[in-house]
């Protein structure tokens, strides 16, 4: 499938009707084809999401390593608690509770895992809204990569500047690893998880798509001001509109609501 077809898909919320049959490799510049194709008609990057960071939810999903894939400014929005997301558009749409980072300074090439920390400004809750073009959510890793790495919105809560958090990168490290979450709709509780399941922490998440994104030929660099959603802590649940959606993070992170039309 061309990098406009992709696109003319993500465009219209129509379903795929073959697997794409690429390697990873191959995915991800598909991907960053379909990335040069939004700009082109004015979309701007803002940051990256990274997926399948839930060593959990591999075997579920038969993908067994992360993913990243570009957020736009069509895609990102932020709010103070209380969100509104509009699904139309969206295939297959389902919610995932997530820390969000943001960038003060673009990390340095083989980062450590302070040196990273002192790139952080902020951390904040995150609900992404992931979808498929792939019937039944049934996808090979690379077809998900080509899929802009399954991301469709993402919804930023109030952000925590780090340094109120930790003072340095192993005490946020376990201050993430500790939190918990619990994800509920229309108020009753649907699924549970903690920022432990998210290659152990979400700064270590964080750490490794540093890393992976040097690797990748063409992939843009990280700059300062770039948002990076880490992984979902919980299940992917299917949402619709008309549902309003809650996450209740313990401390470092807020609660988060959207509300779904």
């Amino acid at each position: 499938m061309s990098p406009q077809n992709l696109l003319d898909h993500y465009d219209t919320a129509q379903l795929w009707a073959t697997l794409t049959d690429l390697d990873m490799p191959t995915a991800y510049q598909r991907a960053l084809a379909v990335r040069a194709l939004r700009l082109a008609r004015g979309e701007q990057p803002r940051g990256y999401k990274i997926g399948f960071t839930n060593r959990g939810i591999w075997p579920r999903y038969n993908v067994f390593a992360p993913i990243w894939g570009t957020v736009y400014s069509s895609t990102l929005s932020f709010c103070d608690g209380v969100g509104a997301i509009a699904l139309q558009g969206i295939s297959q749409p389902r919610i995932e509770p997530e820390a969000v980072f943001g960038l003060r300074a673009a990390p340095p090439a083989g980062a450590s895992l302070e040196q990273l920390f002192d790139c952080i400004d902020w951390v904040a809750p995150g609900f992404e809204i992931v979808q498929s073009h792939q019937p039944g959510w049934k996808f090979a890793a690379p077809d998900a990569i080509a899929d802009g790495s399954l991301h469709a919105r993402l919804l930023v809560g109030s952000k925590v500047p780090v340094r109120e958090i930790a003072p340095n990168a192993q005490a946020l490290c376990a201050a993430l690893t500790a939190a918990t979450v619990r994800l509920s709709q229309d108020a009753s509780v649907v699924d549970s998880g903690a920022g432990a399941a998210v290659l152990d922490d979400p700064l270590h998440a964080l750490l490794h798509f540093v890393h992976e994104l040097r690797q990748c030929p063409g992939a843009p660099a990280l700059q300062a001001g770039d948002v990076i959603t880490t992984g979902t802590w919980t299940d992917a649940w299917p949402v619709s509109p008309g549902q309003t959606w809650a996450a209740d993070f313990a401390a470092p992170l807020p609660r988060l609501e959207v509300q779904f039309s």
